[in-house]
């Protein structure tokens, strides 16, 4: 049996000038006047975003092991978008715009989007301009594909991802995120777990191992209860508790270590998992435009 059917089963460098600081501070002053201050009763909600699919001819890569050898499947793109009060906080950045629709294989994958982000933001009353803060679980290209569109928003990245990026100047990641590298756009990095809105309901949570600073997302609801965003810490829902690594990720033991992490969270909160490339996870939130509250 290929991983195609079992997939749809439940399971640079360059310090900033002076005023692109004061630029960045006067964003985060700014975001700060729409979020509420820490240990106000913010109202957080949250939605899932589509992002696109990624049809793979080929699995292998997604385990050093060999667990996926001979094995084909299909993977999804998810984002997700976080509303704290009157603040926005938007969760990967997804496939390019340019692959909308598309059918062409790159290298035995065909990546493709139905609907851009901009698109689904409209329907729900925003524009990229409302988004406060652009979070990413790290900087590989379908999570950072439409970023672009969301330059007027503080990109909030892990340190080691971000120092990654500028060892590459000429890399992909560090074209799609120009604006925020070049200095024109505010960043605020981190190298621990970052409180993004001050008040515990929003945590990104640190998970290397994918990438030298990949990072994870607790959202704290009301209604719904905690929910664990995963990032690429896992491919599919089945890996969890089963110390899984891809080949690609630039350090097995952060991967392991970073696992062991998010499974003993999963214990002490019982939070509703998503896997964000599991096919199989994308029913675990309310049907756009509709939210978790």
């Amino acid at each position: 049996m290929t991983h195609r059917r079992t997939a749809h089963r439940r399971l640079e460098g360059k310090s900033r000038p002076f005023f692109v600081r004061i630029t960045a501070l006067a964003s985060l002053t700014l975001a700060c006047a729409f979020a509420s201050a820490p240990g106000e009763d913010a109202s957080v909600e949250l939605w899932r975003l589509d992002c696109g699919t990624m049809d793979i001819d080929d699995l292998s890569y997604f385990s050093d092991t060999y667990l996926y050898d001979g094995q084909s499947g299909l993977i999804s793109n998810g984002c997700y978008l976080i509303r704290h009060g009157g603040a926005y906080l938007l969760w990967d950045a997804g496939i390019p715009s340019s692959l909308l629709d598309n059918t062409k294989s790159n290298g035995g994958w065909v990546s493709s989007i139905s609907i851009t982000l901009k698109d689904q933001l409209e329907q729900i009353g925003l524009a990229p301009d409302d988004i406060t803060y652009l979070g990413i679980s790290h900087f590989h290209g379908d999570h950072i594909g439409q970023a672009a569109d969301f330059a007027n928003s503080t990109l909030l990245m892990s340190s080691a991802d971000a120092n990654a990026i500028r060892i590459a100047p000429t890399g992909s990641a560090r074209r799609r995120l120009a604006a925020w590298f070049d200095g024109e756009s505010a960043m605020q990095e981190f190298s621990v777990d970052h409180d993004v809105f001050g008040d515990g309901s929003v945590t990104i949570l640190m998970t290397p191992g994918h990438t030298p600073g990949h990072v994870s997302l607790l959202v704290r609801l009301k209604e719904t209860g905690p929910v664990l965003l995963s990032g690429d810490l896992y491919h599919f829902r089945s890996e969890i508790g089963q110390n899984n690594v891809s080949r690609w990720n630039v350090s097995r033991a952060d991967t392991l270590a970073s696992a062991h992490r998010f499974e003993r969270i999963i214990e002490a909160l019982d939070p509703v998992v998503v896997v964000q490339h599991d096919p199989a996870d994308i029913d675990r939130l309310p049907a756009f435009p509709k939210s978790a509250k």
